[in-house]
């Protein structure tokens, strides 16, 4: 005769010295907490579970701090160089020609911290007073985007 009907594994499995029910251990299958959980549980601001899940399908935008911050906090993202950082490595920034060194840097600020020793003509963004002082005094110059160019003449006048 054919079997028809096959009990369920959790009738056959509780009887005498039976309280794994093929868990392996009874501590394995008391209840939820050796399966984990469910969804995105676990991935806390701290936790390193579903990183790389995380990161590929949602970016890197989420962990960390998001929302707004006020105006008057918002950083200062412009770039900024000191004049000394130019003069050790003028190879990397410009180039000698027979008036000096030209360097051009339109996106940058250059700040005065450190000595001129080169001719240095250098096209910038916005200077320092200390750093105009310093390459007018080495005997090269530093020339302003023309927006930054015009609001110091304003303030001069």
């Amino acid at each position: 005769m054919i079997k028809t009907h096959k009990r369920r594994k959790v009738s056959r499995m509780h009887g005498r010295r039976m309280g794994t029910h093929g868990w392996g251990a009874r501590k394995k299958h008391k209840k939820s907490g050796h399966r984990g959980g469910t969804g995105m549980a676990g991935t806390g601001k701290r936790a390193d579970t579903k990183t790389t899940l995380i990161t590929k399908l949602f970016g890197h935008s989420y962990f960390g701090k998001q929302g707004i911050t006020s105006r008057g906090t918002k950083r200062d993202t412009r770039q900024r160089i000191n004049v000394q950082q130019i003069s050790k490595n003028l190879d990397k920034y410009g180039k000698k020609t027979a008036k000096g060194w030209e360097i051009n840097l339109p996106k940058y600020k250059i700040l005065g911290e450190g000595e001129v020793k080169e001719k240095l003509i250098i096209k910038a963004h916005e200077a320092s007073e200390s750093a105009i002082k310093k390459v007018k005094r080495a005997g090269g110059e530093i020339i302003l985007s023309e927006k930054n160019s015009l609001k110091k003449t304003k303030d001069e006048k």
